[in-house]
């Protein structure tokens, strides 16, 4: 274990009882094959496990779909780079010579997989009540911060959203049908979205309405997975 690593441990106050699996958590695909995508596949559930389960206690009052809105929020891609920088977490990563290069210590997408490892790792070592006080540290003033009454977003502004922290490709909506007389149509909207087998489908009294309809229900079986 480097002294960066060491004192990344210090300013968290951990202890690893087995360092290598914070090694792998720090290592890029682009530098080995022992690298850290499947502990950043589980940081990723134990992050949205926790941060759930935090906003659900906080706010019992809200709904699913705003409990949802909320979580969102909290763990795009964006907001899990600012707390990695907040550790220092660009500093200890190990990346290949061409990352190196263009910088990809500070990009957002790499910090926030290697936040994500690390929890991963953190889990792995210490289990869940050890990193869910972990993350209720790191995430204290945005918990605290949070607007519960602020205007929600539409569903489909939520959906592009929770694909871009995730770096997925935005939704594509595609018009099925239309029914009616002109002054009663009815509309009917298919949702294609990755990370979902089938589409999901909108129904409403105009496009817009069909296709909010269509993000809302794939917003929601993406948060159920």
């Amino acid at each position: 274990m480097t002294s960066k690593e060491v004192a990344l441990l210090r300013r968290l106050g951990l202890a690893f009882r087995d360092p290598d699996l914070l090694t792998q958590a720090l290592t890029h695909r682009s530098c080995g094959a022992r690298n850290n995508e499947r502990l950043e596949f589980l940081g990723d559930a134990v992050v949205n496990l926790v941060m759930a389960d935090a906003l659900y206690l906080r706010f019992p009052q809200l709904s699913e779909g705003e409990l949802t809105r909320l979580r969102v929020r909290l763990v795009r891609a964006e907001t899990l780079a600012d707390v990695a920088r907040e550790i220092g977490l660009g500093e200890v990563l190990r990346l290949g010579p061409g990352e190196l290069k263009s910088g990809g210590f500070d990009r957002d997408s790499i910090l926030a997989d290697g936040f994500e490892a690390v929890v991963g790792a953190l889990y792995q070592d210490g289990g869940y009540h050890e990193v869910h006080r972990i993350l209720m540290e790191l995430f204290a003033s945005r918990l605290a911060g949070i607007d519960a009454h602020a205007q929600a977003k539409d569903a489909k502004t939520l959906l592009q959203e929770f694909l871009q922290g995730r770096g997925l490709e935005l939704p594509q909506y595609e018009l099925l049908g239309i029914t009616g007389q002109d002054h009663e149509q009815h509309f009917k909207v298919a949702c294609r979205v990755s990370g979902l087998k089938e589409a999901t489908h909108g129904e409403g009294s105009t496009r817009r309405y069909a296709e909010q309809e269509a993000a809302r229900l794939a917003l929601r079986r993406l948060s159920q997975s």
